[in-house]
């Protein structure tokens, strides 16, 4: 008989057909009982309830242990959607007195979101206040399937360092992304310490699995609460902020607009960190938060913007000193050499303006007297020094590199959110804008003084008076002095040494100690201590000018660095000056002498805020002319400079 081979090749397809399905088949029970934990996630959760306990945050104390942010209990209604059972809504929205259509939203908006489930716990109102809370406890039974929720709020025992602080708010779905430990309804630190030391300060959460019967009601913990999970609170947090030093440099701070910072010297601990215009950390809080945060958001005065480390300003005159130490490191000067000023810096058809002094005049008194001209000239020897150089560009590069290991053009790193670089430039950047080989010191000359392109935050001016102070060297600055449980953070204890000889730091004290005892900071004087500062009066084209300040004290066993940076305030000795000694004498003696109270109240009682900017009053046209003949004026004495950016913006850092 002959063989049927097509037969023959239907019993192979049969058969691997049988083998496929039956593979299937395995696979799918596998993935069933194994891999998916869906049908397990049911049967559970009609034996079992897991609640989640929110721990407590962790405390914020200043450096001298007294509170200053804590926790207050708060409660949310959330529900189990698959617990639900039917309910009287209209006696629910009564209780909680809200509208229907709101309480349908809600349970709209809670279904949209990726990380719905029927079986956790989804929020239905947040932050019920004590009399919807004390209501709905009493009916809570009438609502199977809804509960209520402990949680923490923060409450404030000031009204300043908001910027420094930061708020809480509920995560989004970005921040469940990023991390695992959040589920849709968590709080999460944002701005301030509260964002970077989030991670300490939330702790761990706990849980308790409650055991239910076939009815759905709760019967009482399973195991007898063996298998519960006890929260973790946050790590308490030391800030190195002195806050009544802070709450003073607010107060002086009203109706301007700038910034002061404060630095411990010799541990980079920031002991202030003012940004006006500023606002009460407690509007971001509780049920209003949302509608608060939008309104400082929408503010023009931008009180969400914190400009102590945010801010780009040209650092004017404070620059100085910077330059006197390159001068020196690089032999283009020495303690000796003098340079003219006839009432400016007058070379190769430029000039560029100064007030009256002696002339020719050496490197301590030009650091007193504040003298264009001495740097101006000191930057333009050194550019045209090819014979060490070889070139401008090579020249420039050199110059640049100090000013980076002085802690400009880079964010210094300090332990808060947002901080802005500056602005450096280097031969790239020259090249570029004002083409390969065509620049020289000229055109470049304003660098010398703080203008030009020059871009500094009021952290890193008081960082540089910081290093001053150290002859030679700067900590990190931070504002978190220590974490319990936890200790120093490396990053805090983190040592920057200058590319400067150390011994060069001295004379350039030396002139300062000058510019406080007979010169243009005569105003920071304190009995008892010798002081060292140097003003700033930094071009503004918007107006008027920026007053600046930066100091230290004691000129030889420092206690404190300040820089104070006022925007449209005129001349360095008319508000920087005045405030920054205020802040000193506060922290060295403890107090304020008469006179000096007196000049504290007067600062806080005089506005600056202009009408263009900030919607302030209509200026009077006396006004408006003596402004514009005063920019006349500028303009003939000074070369054009770049306006100045204001905000920080990643593509104005240094570029390598």
């Amino acid at each position: 008989m002959r063989k049927d081979y097509n037969l023959e090749k239907r019993k192979f397809v049969i058969a691997g057909f049988i083998i496929v399905v039956v593979c299937i088949y395995i696979v799918r029970l596998f993935v069933l009982q194994v891999g998916d934990s869906t049908y397990k996630e049911n049967a559970d959760s009609n034996a079992f309830v897991e609640r989640v306990i929110y721990p407590s945050r962790g405390l914020i104390y200043d450096r001298n242990d007294s509170l200053i942010v804590y926790n207050q209990p708060a409660y949310d209604l959330v529900m189990i959607p698959k617990d639900v059972q039917p309910f009287d809504t209209l006696d629910l929205c009564n209780t909680l007195q809200i509208t229907r259509e709101v309480f349908e939203k809600r349970l709209a908006d809670m279904k949209k979101s990726r990380n719905y489930s029927g079986y956790t716990q989804q929020i239905v109102i947040n932050h019920l206040s004590p009399q919807d809370y004390g209501r709905l406890q009493e009916k809570l039974y009438r609502f199977p399937g809804f509960y209520i929720v402990q949680r923490i709020l923060r409450q404030y025992n000031t009204t300043a360092a908001a910027n420094i602080l930061g708020d809480i708010r509920e995560v989004n779905q970005r921040d469940i992304d990023n991390d695992s430990y959040y589920r849709s309804g968590d709080y999460t630190g944002d701005l301030g310490v509260e964002k970077s030391y989030e991670r300490w300060l939330r702790g761990r959460k706990g849980s308790e699995i409650l055991i239910r019967d076939a009815l759905g009601k709760i019967k009482g913990r399973y195991n007898d609460g063996t298998n519960d999970v006890a929260p973790e609170a946050g790590n308490d947090l030391h800030l190195s902020i002195d806050i009544k030093l802070q709450e003073l440099g607010e107060r002086m701070m009203r109706g301007k607009v700038g910034a002061i910072v404060c630095i411990e010297p010799k541990t980079g601990e920031i002991l202030a960190l003012v940004s006006s215009p500023s606002y009460d950390p407690s509007l971001l809080i509780g049920k209003e938060r949302g509608k608060n945060y939008n309104m400082l958001l929408n503010d023009p005065k931008m009180p969400l913007f914190d400009r102590a480390i945010m801010a780009a300003y040209p650092p004017g005159s404070t620059f100085k000193p910077t330059q006197g130490l390159i001068f020196l490191h690089e032999g283009i000067i020495n303690l000796s050499t003098a340079y003219p000023c006839h009432r400016g810096f007058v070379s190769g058809g430029m000039r560029v303006g100064c007030h009256g002094h002696g002339s020719p005049i050496p490197l301590k008194p030009a650091l007193q007297t504040s003298c264009n001209a001495y740097f101006c000239w000191g930057l333009k020897h050194m550019l045209e020094n090819r014979r060490k150089y070889g070139s401008v560009g090579n020249a420039f590069e050199v110059w640049k590199k100090h000013m980076v290991s002085m802690g400009y053009g880079y964010k210094t790193g300090v332990d808060l959110p947002g901080e802005s670089r500056g602005f450096i430039p280097n031969k790239a950047y020259y090249d570029k804008n004002l083409g390969e080989g065509k620049w020289s010191a000229y055109s470049i000359i304003s660098d010398a003084i703080g203008q030009g392109e020059i871009l500094a935050t009021p952290l890193q001016i008081a960082n540089l008076a910081a290093t001053i102070a150290n002859r030679g060297y700067y900590i990190t600055p931070h504002v978190v002095r220590l974490i319990d449980g936890v200790g120093v953070l490396k990053k805090s204890v983190e040592r920057h040494q200058t590319s400067i000889d150390p011994s060069y730091y001295t004379p350039i004290a030396e002139g300062m100690r000058m510019a406080v005892t007979g010169g243009t900071c005569r105003g920071a004087n304190i009995a008892g201590y010798e002081v060292c500062g140097k003003t700033g009066t930094a071009q503004n084209p918007h107006g008027r000018d920026h007053s600046a300040f930066m100091g230290f004290a004691p000129m030889n066993d420092p206690k404190i660095a300040v820089a104070v940076y006022v925007e449209n305030a005129g001349f360095g000795a008319t508000f920087g000056v005045p405030i920054g000694a205020v802040m000193m004498e506060q922290y060295l003696t403890g107090k304020l002498s008469p006179a000096r109270e007196a000049t504290a109240a007067r600062m806080a009682s005089t506005s600056l805020y202009s009408a263009k900017l900030y919607g302030g009053g209509k200026k009077d046209e006396q006004s408006k002319s003596k402004e514009k003949s005063k920019e006349k004026s500028k303009e003939k004495k000074t070369k054009p400079t770049p306006e100045p950016t204001h905000k920080p913006n990643e593509n104005h850092g240094t570029e390598e």
